[in-house]
């Protein structure tokens, strides 16, 4: 069960601005957008990947903290 891909890493979405989009994108032959959510400013959203999803999207400005770092949106390196 540990080899389970709907056991895999959390990443956390912190919105910094209204209307931040999250969209989930299928696994498989032919990728698709399967799941959207939106986000309003200091929203936070718990996501995985899992065996239906293989991609996210993030439109908008937010933080992401991941097991690799932190990751803005905007590219900036810094956290405001």
């Amino acid at each position: 069960m540990a080899d389970s891909p709907v056991l895999g890493d959390y990443f956390v979405i912190r919105a910094l601005e209204n209307g931040v989009q999250v969209i989930g994108m299928t696994r498989g032959p032919e990728t698709r957008f399967h799941h959207a959510e939106k986000l309003d400013k200091n929203e936070v959203m718990i996501a995985q990947f899992t065996e239906h999803t293989s991609a996210m999207k993030i439109r908008g400005k937010a933080l992401l903290y991941t097991k690799h770092g932190l990751i803005r949106t905007d590219g900036s390196d810094e956290e405001k």
